[in-house]
């Protein structure tokens, strides 16, 4: 195990910290809204260790265990690396996303927005390694940059196909769950388009930043960037209490600024038989995916159908816990519900390749990033509300997707709504306007 040290410091905006070193190899800011589900934000930039790699079915996520990835360790998960079991190999997406990316940090600031308190903690192979590493840190303060709103990031955000194929795509699906080949498939629409030349990632994150979510994201490996405003959580493990828990999202209501349609907005959210079976659905696949690494009897519904309200949007979260089995980890959990239930459908093998059979790879989008703590701890979001962004030579190129999910009653038009309601910020942040 490696030694840690962590020393104190007064509190700063992470935003502003992670500003400071944005244009740096590994430039990671995790940044949650300080919630009661997320209080905690990450900050940090220069990994000591890099692995990108394919994910066969048989290794999974085994790349967490090999020697060395002993600190913090950050990592991607592509959509398409979890659906190649049961669809085959679609190719490369978009920006040639590997399927798994690691990073290993030795050093890392910690934000506690209820506490108003941040940590540098440094990791090493003795005292002397640590601190040097926790000085580093320490050091990354000096770096921090107040973020001014700049001028429109994106020089265009375009569909990639006509809005016709989301309806014909909706009302296909309809027809097979209808011939009872499947009961659920969340299906997405792909938007894409170029950064103007002075604009960088980082700006779109500000952008996004300022409306808040519990699992924002910016993290920069060579010429690749994440941009995430996440509000789902995918899972958590805790490794001393062995408590795991999922809190899908399924439901969905714009938000309004007269109050009184906002509420009865949520209102009919809460109320809607449609929404809560759609969520119900999710619910149980992710008992059968946690029930896979858990302690038999064990996984429990915590909560079904709460509301949680957003910036743009109104949503039905349920939690579902357990407590996984002795001697095993990270990777066997992760492994277990890869992908997210929430962003495939039930039975999810069947519901994938529906999805495949009307979408092209999805890349990083509907992928899970996650962090795994010195302890052995892990958070892992799914990568909804994303950007994935690449180099295409001195241009930032980006690809961005919203998705609905599809059941027995769901109607084309309304689900085409959805989805422009759902990337409503991130058009606002990237052109502008909603």
């Amino acid at each position: 195990m490696p030694v840690r040290v962590v020393r104190p410091l007064d509190w700063v905006e992470p935003l502003a910290v992670a500003a400071g070193l944005a244009h740096r190899q590994g430039a990671l800011c995790l940044l949650s809204d300080g919630g009661p589900k997320a209080r905690r934000s990450w900050v940090a930039c220069a990994p000591d260790r890099i692995i990108a790699t394919r994910m066969e079915a048989s290794q999974s996520f085994s790349a967490l265990a090999e020697d060395g990835m002993d600190r913090f360790v950050v990592g991607l998960a592509t959509y398409d690396a979890g659906a190649r079991p049961a669809t085959g190999d679609r190719g490369a997406s978009p920006g040639d996303w590997p399927d798994l990316m690691l990073a290993r940090y030795p050093a890392m600031l910690v934000f506690d927005h209820e506490a108003r308190t941040v940590s540098a903690m440094g990791l090493g192979r003795d005292e002397g390694e640590a601190t040097g590493a926790a000085d580093e840190a320490v050091g990354w303060i000096a770096s921090a940059t107040p973020v001014a709103p700049g001028g429109v990031p994106a020089a265009r955000f375009e569909p990639e196909r006509p809005e016709r194929d989301y309806i014909d795509a909706v009302a296909d699906v309809v027809a097979r769950i209808a011939a009872g080949e499947l009961f659920q498939a969340n299906i997405a629409r792909a938007w894409s388009g170029e950064l103007e030349p002075h604009a960088d990632p980082f700006d779109v994150f500000a952008r996004l930043a300022a409306g808040g979510a519990p699992y924002g994201a910016f993290w920069r490996i060579g010429d690749r960037v994440l941009v995430s405003n996440s509000p789902e959580l995918f899972l958590t493990f805790d490794p001393h209490t062995r408590r795991i828990e999922t809190r899908p999202i399924k439901g969905t209501r714009p938000r309004d600024a007269d109050p009184g349609i906002d509420a009865a907005q949520a209102a009919e959210l809460i109320a809607s038989a449609k929404d809560r079976a759609e969520n119900l659905m999710i619910v149980d696949l992710m008992r059968n995916d946690l029930s896979r690494v858990a302690r038999p009897g064990s996984v429990v519904v915590e909560t079904l159908f709460e509301l949680e309200s957003f910036a743009t949007v109104h949503h039905l979260v349920s939690t579902v816990t357990g407590e996984v089995e002795p001697g095993l980890g990270p990777a066997e959990v992760l492994a277990a519900s890869f992908p997210p239930g929430s962003i495939t459908g039930a039975p999810k093998h069947q519901a994938m390749r529906v999805i495949a059979a009307h979408e092209g790879p999805r890349g990083a989008w509907c992928g899970s990033l996650f962090l795994l703590d010195d302890d052995g701890a892990l958070t892992a979001s799914v990568l909804i509300r994303t950007i994935a962004f690449w180099r295409e030579g001195e241009t930032w190129a980006f690809r961005t997707l919203a998705g609905a999910g599809i059941v027995a009653d769901s109607d084309p038009a309304s689900e085409l709504q959805e989805t422009e309601t759902k990337i409503a910020a991130i058009r606002r942040a990237l052109i502008g306007q909603a």
